[in-house]
């Protein structure tokens, strides 16, 4: 495996057949002792229900799906409107035990997990668990995030799925998808409108900064990435509000990144370096034994702030991620 995809699988996240699979057991099995259904029931739940995805794919079933299995990154934006799934793939739980931070406020103790790494789905489990309704992001459209290549024809046949796209478009119009898909599955929004004024205010703050060049980066064992903003929506986010991070001169194919050699990790100057927190990518402390890497002005300023790659596409998510990012740039701007 090589070109975009294996990029995805080291940087963006690091077959049963249909007829024999519908015919296992309920058996458990999951991580849950018990699944809370996707929602409370409401009058709505008896209504016909319709839902067009962002492969433009129309869902109709004759209710409200209740018992929705979703990956962690759209359960993380689901939880937070509302939404509780019964199962989650992706991954939710660290080696410790411990929840992984891309799962966001889901309760794992209360979900059934599927998968935790790439390249796992249990089917089984997944029929056992009387889906409605699969939801998962997309970093590229048809291609639902964390559905294996040799389970996704036999997940397709069994219960309707619904794909968000991550890319091309800003993390607004990304979260606006998930709230609209959370409204129609009967979520209770409780929180919601203190959420979006918050993630308004933060985002308000954002032009203050537009002096500041930022570089954005995330490290592996032997190379350093340098982000492309216009592939991410929560950086397409940043920049159109204001701030100035640099776009790599060169992307690798697929357009999300350029790789750099740690020894060319100086390539790019900048006055503020926000580095990818997720648990596959170095720490700064590690990033520091790199020689090259110390060379930069903003790792001899001291000006590393962390960069919540997995914040949820959710109002809460994201006012969570921009109020620290803020408070990190007011820092950096009166050390200039």
């Amino acid at each position: 495996m090589s070109g975009p995809v294996l990029a995805r699988r080291g940087f963006l996240a690091t077959t049963v057949g249909l007829a024999a699979a519908l015919t296992l057991s309920a058996c458990g099995g999951g991580d849950a002792t018990s699944a809370a259904p996707a929602s409370d029931p409401t009058a709505q739940a008896a209504q016909a229900w319709t839902f067009t995805d962002d492969r433009g794919k129309k869902l109709d079933l004759p209710k409200t799906p209740t018992r929705v299995v979703a990956q962690v990154g759209a359960a993380a934006a689901l939880w937070d409107f509302g939404v509780r799934p019964v199962g989650v793939f992706g991954p939710h739980k660290l080696a410790s035990g411990a929840k992984d931070p891309q799962v966001g406020n889901v309760d794992i103790a209360k979900v059934t997990g599927l998968g935790n790494v790439w390249d796992e789905f249990n089917v089984e489990q997944y029929i056992a668990l009387q889906p409605e309704l699969l939801v998962s992001s997309m970093y590229e459209k048809g291609t639902l995030w964390y559905v294996p290549e040799k389970s996704k024809d036999t997940v397709e046949q069994i219960v309707p799925t619904a794909g968000i796209m991550l890319t091309g478009q800003n993390a607004s119009q990304v979260i606006g998808k998930y709230e609209e898909l959370a409204k129609s599955l009967g979520a209770d929004m409780k929180g919601v409108p203190e959420a979006k004024a918050r993630m308004a205010a933060a985002t308000k703050e954002l032009a203050q900064f537009k002096d500041l060049k930022i570089l954005m980066v995330s490290g592996g064992a032997d190379q350093m990435w340098v982000v492309n903003p216009p592939e991410y929506a929560d950086i397409m986010h940043l920049t159109e509000n204001g701030l100035d991070i640099v776009k790599p001169d060169k992307v690798d194919e697929g357009g999300f990144f350029q790789t750099l050699s740690w020894e060319n990790a100086d390539m790019y100057d900048a006055d503020v370096i926000l580095y990818d927190t997720r648990t596959q990518a170095l720490t700064p402390e590690e990033m520091m034994k790199k020689p090259t890497f110390t060379k930069l002005p903003a790792v001899k300023a001291g000006q590393l702030y962390p960069w919540r790659a997995e914040a949820p596409f959710s109002y809460q998510g994201y006012a969570d991620f921009l109020e620290e990012l803020v408070t990190n740039l007011k820092k950096a701007s009166a050390l200039r």
